[in-house]
């Protein structure tokens, strides 16, 4: 917030002498054509522009109504951002943190995707025709939705983000397939996976192991759903089949792709980590102080199928730096994280084929992060070279299209909508608002760590595959 000086009295006279004399001009909207005196209306032929016009004028009046009301120094105002040269900056952060600003981007977004949705449905009479080219299409479609998400992170939060990395893999990335292993410990871990895809090029092609439920999830679930997303009831029995027919599918993909996959299956949370650790300690394995024990069953199911397709495995781990603890609502409120991610890129044939030697493989992997991670709790830095990838322009000029595209209808709804005056459809309008308030909030619950698994509930604490 601005600091802003509190007026004199005197001050806020003249305010509100200022705001009367402005009566018969620019407050004159009150009763034009929005809310006319008399049942004086304006006719409909006039059109919107003078619908716009008044609308102008009532916003000039609704501020000078402001001022008489609440006793602040508009000099005051003016001469901080003026003179303070980072006052338009902070200006731009309390903006940001505006919820009218998060419901503008939420309905880029949905309406977007919804569109992104239904164009993908339609891409599916090219399947049996040419499945190749309905594979292309679709990467290009989901990039529109993900892109957004990746925007937010870049461009809208400002969030730097650090590759440490070996200079001799770093060339390869986003031109081989690869298993990307990540940790899970952050909100906005899957954000930061996703910005690494964008920086190399594959965001659109990337896929992730998701729980089947998401499948049926409007926009993101939807576009998986076509991107031929491995999905999966986290029950191995009746996953193996499906699992292995999704992944085996993937192995004449068009594109290069990376596989996004969480090996510990929900999020760090030290209940989850003191349960997962009592099985690490049944089963004799070694334990773990920052991640939870990896499932192994995916994994090595994933390495199987993709063998001679998957030229790598990208081991990466995630941190913040500072001890930040990073959310997507500070990510919407435009709150500037920094994240280091260490890669190490091992090339496939390292990782054994035989299942229970994978596992053993698997856990000597997430030792080895384990042991990264405290290095860097130690030290705030990962080894490799420290390698800060340039923005793409795309994520950025994909949201600024839809936008253009999708908020003058809104504007034009908006305006009609005031100048109706009518109650009934000013009260219709207040409650889209509350309804997509609400929207966004449980959106935004989604991604936090207390909504995560039940990992550790006594109808979870079956042995872990």
């Amino acid at each position: 917030m601005l600091p802003l000086k509190k007026q004199t009295n005197k001050q806020t006279k003249q305010n509100k002498n200022l705001t009367r004399s402005l009566g018969g001009s620019a407050c004159h909207a009150w009763g034009s054509p929005f809310f006319l005196k008399g049942g004086e209306r304006r006719s409909k032929s006039q059109g919107w522009e003078r619908a716009l016009i008044s609308f102008r004028e009532r916003t000039l009046c609704s501020g000078f109504l402001f001022l008489s009301v609440f006793p602040f120094d508009l000099d005051c105002v003016l001469e901080h951002l003026f003179t303070n040269p980072l006052g338009i900056m902070d200006s731009l952060s309390f903006l940001k943190t505006q919820f009218i600003c998060h419901l503008v981007i939420c309905y880029v977004f949905i309406v977007s995707g919804l569109i992104v949705n239904f164009i993908q449905l339609f891409t599916l009479v090219l399947w049996p025709i040419n499945k190749q080219l309905y594979r292309k299409l679709n990467c290009r479609l989901a990039y529109c939705i993900s892109s957004q998400l990746v925007m937010l992170l870049e461009w809208w939060s400002g969030t730097d983000c650090t590759l440490y990395t070996d200079p001799e893999s770093y060339v390869k990335y986003g031109k081989e397939n690869a298993i990307v292993v990540l940790n899970h410990n952050f909100e906005i871990d899957f954000l930061c996976g996703w910005n690494f895809c964008e920086r190399f090029g594959v965001l659109g092609s990337s896929k992730v192991l998701a729980k089947k439920e998401l499948s049926y999830v409007p926009l993101v679930g939807w576009m998986w759903y076509f991107l031929e997303i491995v999905f999966c009831k986290r029950k191995w029995e009746e996953d193996r089949k499906t699992v292995v027919q999704s992944l085996k599918n993937l192995r004449d993909y068009p594109e290069n792709f990376w596989f996004l996959i969480h090996c510990e299956g929900t999020r760090f949370t030290e209940k989850k980590h003191k349960i997962s650790m009592q099985i690490a300690e049944a089963k004799g394995l070694p334990k773990l102080k920052y991640h939870l024990l990896p499932r192994t069953k995916g994994f090595a199911v994933t390495v199987q199928c993709l063998r001679n397709v998957v030229s790598a495995v990208y081991d990466s781990t995630l941190n913040f730096r500072n001890n930040e603890i990073p959310t997507l609502l500070g990510v919407l409120n435009g709150k500037k994280y920094h994240a280091d991610l260490y890669v190490r890129r091992i090339p496939l044939e390292e990782v054994p084929e035989d299942e229970q030697e994978c596992a053993k493989w698997l856990h000597r992997l997430y030792q080895e992060k384990d042991i990264f991670q405290e290095g860097y709790y130690r030290t705030g830095v990962f080894p490799g070279t420290p390698i800060v990838s340039p923005r793409r322009p795309w994520t950025l000029l994909n949201w600024l299209f839809w936008a253009s595209l999708l908020l003058y209808p809104l504007f034009q709804l908006l305006v009609n909508m005031i100048s109706s005056g009518s109650s009934l459809t000013l009260a219709v309008f207040a409650l889209l608002i509350i309804v997509a308030s609400v929207g966004v909030r449980r959106m935004i619950g989604v991604t936090e760590i207390s909504k995560g698994s039940t990992y550790g509930n006594n109808d979870n604490k079956r042995k872990q595959q």
